[in-house]
């Protein structure tokens, strides 16, 4: 379903403070320094970088931030991760997630991307419910962490 309201487009500067914003109404914390730097290398080296700001009624009502890999872990493909998204929560259920998970899908298609990954808190009913209706499913190979010990 489309939403003509809906405007997905790559993001400005003039974008940055209203993302931060929105992503600190979702998480609860500032990750300024994130978005600052990824908007940084963004200009810097624009095809190792997705970040796409959807608006509605001239006002930010959601973003998808990508990255580009190749060849990671032995791997071939020319694969994207999502490291941030997020969508005004007033607006949830509207066509916005799906209208920039399309545009991000046709801009990372036209950059010769094959696969796109992201993670999700899989307590976070809501995102894993998201990532599954847009054709995500389970990775066929384990994500290990451990902390960096002193």
């Amino acid at each position: 379903m489309s939403d003509a309201s809906i405007t997905v487009r790559p993001v400005v500067a003039a974008d940055i403070e209203a993302a931060i914003a929105l992503d600190r109404q979702l998480t609860g914390r500032s990750r300024r320094g994130f978005f600052e730097k990824r908007h940084a290398r963004l200009a810097t080296n624009a095809g190792r970088f997705a970040w796409l700001v959807a608006e509605r009624g001239g006002a930010l009502a959601g973003f998808v931030s990508a990255h580009l890999q190749e060849g990671e872990f032995g791997g071939t493909a020319r694969a994207a991760v999502i490291d941030a998204i997020a969508t005004d929560p007033a607006q949830r259920g509207s066509g916005i997630g799906r209208a920039l998970m399309a545009a991000l899908e046709a801009d990372l298609r036209a950059q010769g991307v094959t696969e796109i990954r992201s993670e999700a808190d899989w307590s976070d009913r809501e995102m894993v419910r998201f990532f599954a209706a847009s054709g995500f499913a389970l990775a066929p190979h384990l994500v290990l962490h451990r902390p960096v010990a002193n």
